[in-house]
């Protein structure tokens, strides 16, 4: 993929991986230049959220960006708190994280997971106003889902190596599990 291949793709809205009543719909801050360009969720290698989600155990094997629809088969689900694809997170402003935090909490009222898993304090923290949320389960719900925040699978995330992600990852899981039981539901 050239470098024009990879602007070419600032215009592009990659779509959500959403159903109705999901176990975990996971949140990325928004889409890079790779995911825009090739339509596919954590695309840009050296991301870590595919590679996380398998060694969690939310998926029996490990999935590849393109497989991204089989995610559903899990109860699992992907969307961004800002639709607009940019080369870094820091080039978003604080008006689009606010306005991506409104249309985050009506997508999640009308899609009505049971966990919000959003991967990255900072995007949490910028799109809600919780200045001092941490990762790990939120004080919010967002109509009847709760909230967990995880680190971010960036690599350029330093501070989380791949199997600590995974414990985080794990975390969620555990919980989303326990909910299935209570309720009945399968799991993964």
């Amino acid at each position: 993929m050239t470098a024009a291949d990879l602007e070419a793709a600032r215009d592009r809205i990659v779509p959500d991986v959403v159903a109705d009543g999901l176990r975990v719909l996971f949140c990325g801050i928004n889409p890079g230049l790779m995911t825009a360009a090739t339509g596919h969720h954590f695309a840009r290698p050296g991301n870590r959220f595919w590679p996380v989600l398998h060694l969690s155990g939310f998926t029996p094997r490990l999935l590849i960006p393109a497989a991204q629809e089989e995610l559903l088969t899990y109860g699992l689900g992907i969307t961004n708190v800002v639709a607009r694809a940019t080369a870094r997170a820091d080039e978003l402003t604080a008006d689009e994280y606010r306005e991506g935090g409104r249309i985050l909490a009506g997508k999640v009222e009308r899609l009505r997971p049971r966990w919000l898993a959003v991967v990255g304090v900072t995007a949490y923290r910028a799109a809600f106003g919780e200045r001092r949320a941490g990762i790990g389960p939120q004080e919010r719900t967002i109509g009847g889902s709760r909230v967990w925040v995880l680190p971010n699978p960036s690599g350029l995330n330093a501070h989380w190596t791949a199997a600590t992600m995974a414990e985080e990852f794990g975390r969620l899981r555990a919980a989303a599990s326990e909910a299935d039981d209570t309720q009945g539901l399968p799991g993964p």
